[in-house]
């Protein structure tokens, strides 16, 4: 499976966040072009302040690979990783980051900080920015006009 691909199911888990009134951001992690785990934001689904997108989806997939290290694996997500999603990438070893929208508040992966890319750290992670920014964008506008 393509990321393009991927990041169409990631935005069916943004929207399904939003359903459980959870801020739309969906992620799809990738071994060898399959799709291994997909999850979205449920801070206010459990009251996990750690349920993001992003690490739900890495935790599925250590557990369907058996250990810890993504080094193969590609997570595709709908927007720009914040510091703490970024940072268990770095420690997951994750073999690629894909984000649709960047976040210009929050943003990990390259606007605001890249923890995903210094060399300060023992891993950095490639990233591919930008793909279908708009349509992961409009989820997320969407979402928060609808709670204005």
């Amino acid at each position: 499976m393509e990321p393009d691909v991927a990041m169409q199911l990631a935005l069916d888990e943004a929207r399904a966040a939003a359903e459980h009134g959870d801020v739309p951001v969906g992620a799809v992690v990738l071994l060898n072009g399959v799709v291994i785990a997909a999850r979205h934001n449920e801070r206010e689904l459990t009251g996990d302040p750690t349920a993001h997108a992003e690490i739900l989806a890495m935790r599925d997939a250590a557990a369907h690979i058996g250990h810890w290290r993504l080094l193969d694996c590609t997570l595709v997500v709908t927007l720009e990783p914040c510091a703490m999603c970024a940072g268990a990438m770095v420690n997951a070893r994750l073999g690629r980051l894909v984000y649709g929208a960047t976040d210009p508040k929050a943003g990990a992966s390259g606007s605001v900080l890249d923890v995903t890319n210094t060399s300060a750290l023992n891993h950095q992670v490639p990233v591919t920015a930008g793909l279908l920014a708009d349509e992961c964008g409009e989820v997320l506008r969407a979402f928060f006009r609808a709670r204005r």
